[in-house]
C-alpha cells in the first residue's frame, strides 16, 4: 500500500532522515519506534506532504505522491493523527468532526461513519456539543482519531497516541487502534512506548538518528536483547 524509497528529508540544510526506506501492505498495522528525536515524526510528515523530502519516493499504491499537497494525499485515503493532538479547542466536538469530512461529499457516509465513531467512542456522543478545549486529554485524543477518521482513510498514521495519557486511558487508546484495523483500515503507528506498539503491531521498524537500523515482525523485536535494552526498559 505505501513505500518509501530512498528518502532524505533536510529541515534548511539538517538532514533529518536519511536514505529511508520501508513498505506497509494492505491490512497491516506497521509500527516505528525509537527514541525522542530520531525522525519518526518527519517520516509521517514527509508521507503526508508537511515536510517534502530533498530526494527519495513516496508510493501510495504504487503512484508517487512527495510532490502533491497535503490536501491532495488526504483525498487519496491517507490521514494523519498528529503528536499533540491539534483539535481544534474553540470548535464543538461535532465541528471538528465535520471539518474531517471536509473533503468528501457522500453525506449518507458521512452520517454512518459518525454513526461508527460514537460507537467507538461514546464518550464523544456526550460531549457533542462542548468545545474541544474543554476534554480531558483522553477524550482530545479520540477527538484527534475520530477527526481523521471522517476523511474515511484507508491509511491511518498515528504520531504518539499515547503520549501524556493515563496508563488505562492508554489501554483503551490502543484497543481502539486495533478495532479500526480489524474493521478495515491500514494503521501507521509512531510510538515512543515501544512496548504497547510491539504489542498490537504485526510488523516493525526501529529508528536511529535519521535512519532504519532494524526491521522484523513485532513478535521478534519484542523479544531482541537490544530493542529490550533500549526500548523497552528490561
Amino acid at each position: 500500500m505505501l513505500e518509501l524509497r530512498g528518502i532524505n528529508t533536510y529541515y534548511g540544510n539538517i538532514q533529518a532522515l536519511r536514505d529511508v526506506s520501508m513498505h506497509i501492505a494492505e491490512g497491516e498495522i506497521v509500527t516505528l519506534i525509537g527514541a525522542n528525536g530520531a525522525g519518526k515524526s518527519t517520516t509521517l510528515m514527509t508521507i503526508c506532504g508537511g515536510t517534502p523530502p530533498r530526494s527519495g519516493e513516496v508510493l501510495f499504491r504504487g503512484k508517487p505522491i512527495q510532490h502533491l499537497k497535503p490536501n491532495q494525499i488526504v483525498s487519496l485515503g491517507i490521514s494523519q493523527v498528529p503528536e499533540g493532538r491539534l483539535i481544534f479547542p474553540d470548535l464543538t466536538v461535532q465541528e471538528n468532526l465535520d471539518l474531517g469530512a471536509f473533503l468528501r461529499n457522500d453525506q449518507k457516509g458521512i452520517r454512518q461513519d459518525m454513526d461508527y465513531i460514537f460507537d467507538l467512542f461514546p464518550i464523544l456522543a456526550q460531549r457533542r456539543r462542548q468545545t474541544g478545549g474543554t476534554l480531558s486529554g483522553g477524550e482530545q485524543q479520540m477527538l484527534a482519531i475520530s477527526r481523521a477518521i471522517m476523511a474515511r482513510p484507508s491509511l491511518l498514521l498515528l504520531d504518539e497516541p499515547s503520549l501524556g495519557l493515563a496508563p488505562i486511558i492508554i489501554q483503551q487508546i490502543f484497543s481502539i487502534i486495533e478495532k479500526i484495523n480489524a474493521d478495515g483500515t491500514t494503521v501507521f503507528l509512531v510510538e515512543q512506548n515501544a512496548n504497547q506498539a510491539l504489542k498490537i503491531a504485526n510488523r516493525a521498524y526501529v529508528m536511529e538518528n535519521g535512519r532504519i537500523v532494524m526491521e522484523d515482525t513485532a513478535d521478534r523485536l519484542l523479544a531482541n536483547p537490544d530493542v529490550q535494552k533500549a526500548y523497552l526498559g528490561m
